[in-house]
């Protein structure tokens, strides 16, 4: 049989590219070999489909869809293999590099490929010898230095077979010789000089084959080889078993290698190579790894048995089964291992002259197939020495701990290490601790292993910054981002994933300025730009509305060789609905087909919001009406779009039927409401959603008690109280305690609205449930009805919820007095706290207590004022500075001085400012305590703070007065004259009762004359003083005088008056007059109190009338004063 080239080899060849550049995940992406397995068959079911054209439009949806929900861990693994690329490619040219697992083991010559020589050979396994048969070392090619391992500033491809080419011709060697040799190595044959067109071998196990065919199995070989291979001793004696057919050799589950994965590690379902010696093993430059079906007949049974179908058996027939033969490494090995029911070490029969390397290979198993006891044989290999500079061990287990989340262990091994290797530790241990926090999507620990590398001066790769970078992306970590980015540029890497990162979380922060800065980076560093750095280029001009700058970055991209994909021109066409250039994005879309694509779902979901952004209605329709018609789905946004359109323009049956199709879509109930409300409110039209809920949407609003609450707030919202109403009368769903809560917040959503009318509407048909009032909603309604006026309701309904058997809780009771304050009904409060007091479990909060204060002080309570005091200070509530105002002013009468004083100096060591009442009370206190020297500091102190008033002035007045300051007390008279502050009245009477009592009777009449001259009217207070100083002076007739104004000023003597008369007259001798004083007081409605009696029985004394004084003061003690 003649196999010869042809275009679907060609064809197959471009597939398995691209299915390899997006399924990259390897080996210690999953939890077991089994996972991994089956992960690779359905990845070659997948290929084997699109390369027979079998279901390709699902395919390609299923790849869309993984693309997407995997973007991050294909960047990632993207990542790793550049920098593997690059570390190759450094090699190949003369660098020695070293193994990614066993770094510090792998130093002998063959690390890198094979002899260390690109285009030699096809690319091996890093640090693993190809079988060659004893063939010795071939020519190095010339050229290739200064690259370092970081892989930046590498050739591009052209170059690098250039290059190639010329250092073998330059040591006798074309890629010719390399491709026969592969071919003789791979598939055991010889093959002869070319003759003509073709060439005849021949094997045990192959038919002739044409010489055009070589290069394209040789090719298609490299690009994606799977083969069985066999488990003995690789040498030139033993048969490469396998048979060829249709162009690949036969099969074996999970053996892959890709000749675009250079350095990568080779997946074999079986023991590892026999090499020629145990010192070969440590030369290995990558592990391979070993699966527990070999280890397990009875598992690779079950898996051969559920890995069948009949698509997959007709692969399997066209190769031959292959049988091998056990290495005596791999026959030891075996022997170590127990299958009892799970796989594990046997302890027994292990020896601690184990070498490390078989250590190791023993630990790589048990990684993949239990934690528990990988870490039990890591301790074993530490227990016998085996962890001295092990890295590849401190690296497996570190696999370990990171999917186990044990970063404090983990921590102790990376320290461990440090100490063990200082500076000869590189980057590798830290990209696994990372490399698992990537998967955690953990950002803060990912960060602390980056910083402990900088801290101990450890190299990081690009890998390691590809890695972070997407960590950071993901969780919009942009501090973390920024010190990172910095950091690579720092140390002259260039990840081409990074840059795109960080542009990408500047974008979505809306921090347009800096993703600007870091594409002109882009050009600084001279990165060689990839198709997703174009992409998040265009992608944050047009997020900001600069179209213009992406259309000219749509045109580099173009010329650097990238054919703009769907993603650009959908990028664009968002790009110009936020800059509302709808124009420009309706011609591009008519020019995707143009190029040769097609729009897909995106590209009609961006047209639909860049029209409903311009506000057009009809073109929104359109393109939503084909993007149904192309069976695609509109996202929720274009939904939102719509609606939002549809209520704007009065279009109802149209909202109708978008809502139907969000039903057909499954978008939830509650999310539906929730949308069509929130467009109908933003343009007013709420009072059109009645007539949209219809047929099973409305039903389910009746059902449900989350979209009926939805619903009946929005109507409340909008005064639809009635519907509302109708609403709740019609619901479905049974549930008393959520439905006064429901009506509760209703209530409570009219009261903060200020329609308090429809508040007492919906509490007056609301149903009561068991006869037994909602406290909550009752309290509610007590504070409605205050506000409205009406304390004949609110005095009701709190007498109905007393009444209910209810225990009222504290905001009842404060609820309730505050309703009679507001009525002016202060005893009623006052009863109400006593009630309060009296039931256990209440504990007044402090704004309860400010209530109790101001209700005792205007009631006139001292003893309640102190009691209240002192049980405020064993509360243990904070007081701030409303509460220290209130307890001064309050309790300004009901405790000593010096304890106000205390307060006083307490809030102002506590930083608090004293209002202008406070001040105000303590220069009262002051004055009236005789304290002149701290009433004078305090007033100073309230002038530099501006918190002096009229009263303030009145009332250091009066203390200079009382003190007999005349001197202080005039010259603040005339300070608070300049100041701009009119004398009121309460200044003149100050000044009239100091030089009174002092019977300065020149100032008293001085005063008096300015009062008449600034038209000061008099008080009671005014002519009481008056009284009382002509009465001390024996003044009867100006005493007369000041009765009559004051009964002609339509005042008329008060309680005050009368007991000052009664006192001028007893200093006159006029005791008739007083005793006929008492009976006109009663006669005028005014009852005598104490000092009345008290006065009378002075004036009758001072004038022997001892027998009348004997009996008032009988008839004072039969009165209880």
């Amino acid at each position: 049989m003649v196999v010869t080239n042809s275009n679907s080899q060609n064809r197959e060849i471009v597939v398995r590219k691209r299915i390899a550049s997006i399924f990259n995940k390897r080996e210690e992406d999953f939890s077991s070999l089994r996972e991994y397995n089956d992960y690779l068959e359905e990845v070659e079911d997948m290929t084997f489909d699109l390369i027979e054209g079998i279901d390709v439009p699902a395919i390609e949806a299923k790849i869309a869809k993984y693309q997407e929900e995997n973007a991050e861990q294909i960047m990632i693994n993207r990542a790793r293999k550049a920098e593997e690329l690059a570390a190759a490619l450094a090699a190949s040219k003369g660098h020695p590099i070293q193994n990614e697992t066993d770094a510090g083991l792998s130093q002998g010559s063959q690390a890198g490929f094979g002899a260390g020589t690109q285009g030699q050979y096809a690319p091996t396994v890093s640090g693993q010898p190809r079988p060659t048969g004893g063939m010795g070392p071939q020519p190095l090619p010339l050229g290739g230095g200064g690259h370092d391992l970081h892989g930046y500033a590498v050739d591009d491809e052209e170059m690098v077979k250039l290059r190639a080419e010329k250092g073998g011709r330059a040591g006798g060697w074309s890629g010719e010789i390399s491709r026969k040799r592969a071919l003789e190595e791979a598939l055991e044959i010889k093959i002869p000089e070319q003759v003509d067109d073709k060439v005849v071998f021949f094997s045990p196990y192959l038919f002739p084959v044409s010489n055009s065919c070589i290069e394209s199995a040789y090719i298609y070989m490299m690009t994606s080889l799977r083969f069985s291979i066999s488990l003995d001793t690789f040498d030139s004696s033993n048969k490469f078993n396998s048979s060829l057919c249709y162009g690949h050799a036969n099969v074996s589950r999970a053996c892959v290698v890709n000749a675009l994965n250079w350095g990568n590690r080779i997946k074999v379902s079986g023991f590892p190579f026999e090499l020629s010696g145990t010192s070969e093993l440590s030369q290995m430059g990558e592990e391979i790894n070993l699966s527990l079906v070999e280890g397990n007949p009875d598992f690779r049974h079950e898996s051969e048995k559920g890995s069948g179908g009949p698509k997959k058996e007709r692969r399997r027939e066209k190769g031959s089964k292959l049988s091998s033969r056990k290495s005596r490494w791999v026959r030891e090995l075996e022997n170590l291992f127990v299958n009892g029911g799970e796989f594990d070490v046997d302890y027994s029969v292990i020896s601690s002259h184990l070498s490390m390397e078989h250590c190791n290979d023993i630990l790589r198993r048990l990684e993949r197939c239990n934690d528990v006891k990988a870490l039990r044989f890591f301790e074993w290999m530490r227990s016998n020495g085996k962890l001295e500079r092990n890295v590849s061990a401190f690296n497996s287990v570190l696999r370990v701990i990171g999917r186990r989340e044990d970063w404090d262990a983990a921590e102790k091994l990376v320290q461990e290490l440090l100490a063990g290797l200082g500076g000869e530790l590189n980057y590798q241990v830290f990209n696994t601790l990372i490399y698992a926090c990537c998967k955690l999507g953990r950002a803060e620990l990912g960060a602390k292993w980056f910083r402990m590398m900088l801290d101990h001066r450890i190299q990081p790769n690009i890998a390691t910054f590809g890695m972070l970078m997407g960590l950071y992306q993901k969780g919009w970590n942009v501090e973390e981002a920024e010190f990172t980015f910095s950091q690579m540029r720092n140390c002259g890497i260039v990840c081409q994933s990074a840059y795109s990162a960080m542009i990408t979380i500047y974008t979505r922060l809306n921090l347009y300025d800096k993703a600007e800065e870091v594409i002109g980076l882009m050009r600084e560093d001279r990165v060689r730009l990839n198709l997703d750095n174009w992409l998040v280029m265009i992608n944050a001009y047009c997020q900001q509305g600069k179209v213009d700058d992406a259309e000219v970055v749509l045109v580099s991209m173009q010329e650097a060789g990238f054919s703009p994909n769907i993603i650009a021109y959908n990028t664009l066409i968002t790009g110009y609905g936020k800059a509302s250039k709808m124009d420009a994005a309706h011609h591009l879309f008519l020019g995707i087909k143009n190029a040769g694509l097609e729009p897909d779902e995106t590209t009609y979901r961006s047209m639909i919001e860049g029209w409903g952004r311009a506000d057009k209605y009809k073109e929104a329709e359109w393109y939503y009406k084909e993007l149904k018609r192309l069976g695609y789905k509109p996202n929720s946004s274009n939904l939102y779009t719509l609606v939002n359109l549809q209520a704007k323009h009065e279009d109802e049956e149209g909202a109708i039927r978008t809502l139907d199709d969000m039903l057909t879509m499954g978008c939830q109930y509650s999310s539906i409401l929730g949308t069509l409300l929130q467009a109908y409110e933003k343009v007013g039209r709420v009072d059109k959603v009645p007539r949209l809920l219809r047929g099973s949407f409305y039903q389910h609003i009746l059902v449900s008690q989350t979209s009926c609450s939805i619903l009946v707030m929005a109507y409340v919202k909008h005064c639809l109280v009635d519907d509302t109403m109708k609403v709740l009368r019609e619901k479905l769903w049974k549930d008393p305690p959520f439905e006064d809560n429901l009506y509760h917040l209703l209530i409570c959503s009219c009261k903060e609205l200020g329609r308090l009318e429809d508040a007492v509407k919906i509490y007056k048909q609301m149903p009561r449930h068991f006869n037994k009032p909602n406290m909550h909603i009752m309290c509610t309604m007590i504070d409605i009805y205050s506000i409205m006026g009406l304390f004949t309701e609110a005095e009701k309904t709190y007498v109905e919820l007393k009444s209910s058997g209810i225990v009222l809780d504290l905001i009842a009771y404060s609820i309730a007095v505050r309703m009679y304050v507001k009525a002016g009904s202060l005893e009623d409060a006052c009863s109400v706290l006593e009630a309060m007091e009296e039931q256990e479990g209440i504990v007044p909060d402090i704004y309860m207590f400010r209530d109790m204060l101001r209700i005792y002080q205007r009631c006139g309570r001292l003893d309640k004022l102190k009691d209240l005091y002192y049980k405020l200070l064993k509360s243990g509530v904070t007081w701030d500075r409303e509460m220290y105002n209130c307890v001064i002013n309050c309790c300004s009468h009901a405790l000593p001085v010096d304890e106000i004083s205390e307060i006083f100096d307490e809030m102002l060591q506590c930083g608090f400012v004293p209002n202008t009442i406070t001040f105000n009370v303590m220069l009262d206190v002051y004055g009236k305590a005789r304290l002149l020297k701290k009433a004078r500091e305090l007033f100073r102190m309230a002038q530099k703070w501006g918190l002096v008033d009229m009263i303030s002035y009145n009332t250091i007045i009066a203390a200079y007065g009382r003190n007999k300051d005349f001197r202080s007390m005039s010259s603040t008279f005339q300070e608070m004259q300049f100041k701009g502050f009119s004398v009121s009245l309460e200044a003149y009477n100050s000044m009239l009762d100091a030089y009174g009592k002092e019977s300065q009777m020149e100032r008293f009449r001085s005063v008096l004359q300015r009062m008449k001259k600034t038209s000061s009217a008099s008080d009671h207070y005014t002519y009481n003083i008056m009284i009382n100083v002509y009465g001390e002076q024996g003044w009867i007739d100006e005493v007369a005088g000041v009765l009559t104004e004051l009964k002609e000023c339509g005042l008329g003597p008060d309680l005050c008056s009368y007991n000052t008369l009664i006192k001028a007259y007893g200093i006159a001798g006029m005791v008739e007059d007083a005793v006929h004083l008492v009976k006109e007081m009663r006669e005028n409605g005014i009852e005598p109190d104490k000092i009345t009696y008290v006065n009378l029985i002075a004036a009758l004394q001072r004038n022997d009338e001892y027998l009348e004084a004997v009996k008032w003061s009988l008839w004072m003690k039969q009165m209880g004063l």
